[in-house]
């Protein structure tokens, strides 16, 4: 790989795109976060319902991702960033962050000002940028055609009724130009981690945002979950992850599907299969076509009885696969 400085856009919302640009945050790159707007669960939830703010929950955690290492007073101004208040007090449970966010997005006209000069605060080793500065809602069409309204419903729906045939936003919305900018700059695209079709399929509907991705030349990579999830991908194996997510861009193959092999216990897969949920597999045959290489690797982190992406190991992979003549498959699970 050269010795110029990199830029790669992370692509999805929430925990998983945390924990991507906390192990590439250590690298020397220019990181931007896009954004899924269209969360309404919990504190964002009350804030946009009652106020009409914007999404700003899994903007107040890429924020803080992308906050550096050691410095004491960042360090403390993350901490009060992360703080929620108890969900049966006067404050509902907000966190510190979003109220912080709300508050900065009314003095500076908007979520992209209030985001900017959050970011100025915590000296942000990259940019986030919300996919969109437009108002729409996320909903899913299921298997028997019923529709499902609003983000938090589809999260929160578990096992009731069949599968999701599609999602789609309730309303058109235009993409931030700011996320196209840095789509088309550039050298690299991670799309996910996070949930399929609540972080990172919504930024897959902006049109503008799909048809950049589809279009690119440089590496789209997919870092597929660790874990299916009830009501949203419960018996999805890893191709049919990645052939949603390819049926989302346009039909533009894969450069790389990412899927892990990181052996779980057994005590870690009885707490997931409470929730009927279980690891996700490559499914032999079926994902070649929807990636030219899958790659099979230790990706998960097990933290006591919760399995999270490894955010080391999962930036080495997006930093080789910038030079693809650095990178090899570490295997393809097909005969």
């Amino acid at each position: 790989m050269s010795d110029a400085r990199k830029s790669i856009v992370v692509i999805g919302g929430g925990s998983g795109s945390s924990a991507a640009l906390r192990g590439l945050k250590a690298h020397d790159a220019d990181l931007t976060a896009i954004v899924t707007m269209f969360d309404s669960g919990g504190s964002t939830g009350i804030l946009r319902e009652e106020f009409g703010y914007p999404p700003l929950g899994d903007i107040r955690q890429c924020i803080v991702a992308l906050s550096p290492e050691g410095d004491e007073q960042v360090s403390a101004l993350n901490s009060a960033l992360d703080f929620r208040f108890d969900s049966g007090s006067s404050l509902q449970g907000h966190s510190v962050g979003n109220l912080v966010l709300a508050a900065l997005t009314s003095v500076y006209n908007g979520v992209q000002g209030a985001i900017d000069e959050l970011s100025r605060m915590l000296q942000l080793q990259g940019q986030v940028v919300p996919v969109t500065l437009g108002e729409a809602h996320l909903c899913a069409r299921l298997v028997n055609g019923d529709v499902v309204r609003t983000e938090s419903a589809i999260d929160l729906r578990g096992a009731n009724g069949p599968g999701i045939e599609e999602v789609f936003l309730d309303a058109e919305v235009s993409a931030n130009q700011r996320a196209i900018d840095a789509i088309n700059n550039a050298d690299a695209i991670l799309l996910g981690p996070g949930d399929l079709y609540t972080s990172v399929i919504p930024n897959l509907l902006v049109k503008e945002v799909s048809e950049a991705i589809r279009d690119s030349k440089v590496p789209v990579i997919y870092a597929c979950n660790l874990m299916t999830k009830l009501g949203e991908t419960a018996g999805y194996g890893a191709s049919t992850f990645a052939s949603e997510v390819v049926r989302y861009i346009g039909g533009r193959k894969l450069d790389y599907l990412l899927v892990n092999e990181t052996p779980f216990s057994t005590e870690v897969l009885d707490v997931y299969a409470a929730e009927d949920a279980s690891p996700v597999e490559l499914d032999n045959g079926a994902a070649e076509k929807y990636a030219d290489q899958i790659m099979l690797d230790d990706l998960a982190f097990i933290d006591g009885l919760t399995v999270r992406h490894n955010s080391e190991r999962l930036a080495s992979i997006v930093l080789a696969a910038i030079d693809s003549s650095a990178v090899k498959p570490i295997g393809t699970g097909l005969d």
